[in-house]
């Protein structure tokens, strides 16, 4: 099936893409879009508030925000990870929203990362690496 969503074409042309979409131009040129990190990810802005620990009026009345940012740049890296890992940002994504992981009592890397544990699944996806470089 193909995709018909606003964000597709961010998803074909690699990370790079992915990250251009993701940027917020009205709000600056470094800082990310909380709306549309939400819209890839498939959750909506209350889901986002409670993965980054902040009240859901703080993404539309202040995106940039360190604590926001900080959130999405801890998932950004998580993600860039699991792209390269992956070479496929789609398929990054969707490991990281879904794919439980034994190590952690199979919470997802997005579980992890909401409770601050971006550096644990940074050295999962290493180890992953690792064993298929090895």
């Amino acid at each position: 099936m193909p995709m018909t969503t606003a964000y597709a074409p961010a998803l074909t042309h690699g990370f790079e893409g992915f990250l251009d979409f993701l940027r917020d131009q009205e709000a600056g040129p470094a800082v990310l879009s909380p709306k549309r990190f939400s819209d890839v990810l498939s959750i909506d802005l209350q889901t986002l508030a409670g993965q980054a620990h902040v009240h859901r009026n703080t993404l539309s009345r202040a995106p940039a925000s360190e604590s926001v940012q900080r959130f999405m740049r801890e998932a950004l890296r998580v993600l860039r990870a699991a792209n390269d890992l992956t070479g496929d940002v789609g398929r990054a994504i969707f490991w990281y929203r879904n794919e439980p992981l034994p190590p952690f009592n199979y919470k997802t890397a997005e579980q992890l990362v909401s409770e601050g544990r971006a550096e644990d699944v940074l050295r999962y996806v290493e180890s992953l690496e690792a064993g298929a470089a090895g």
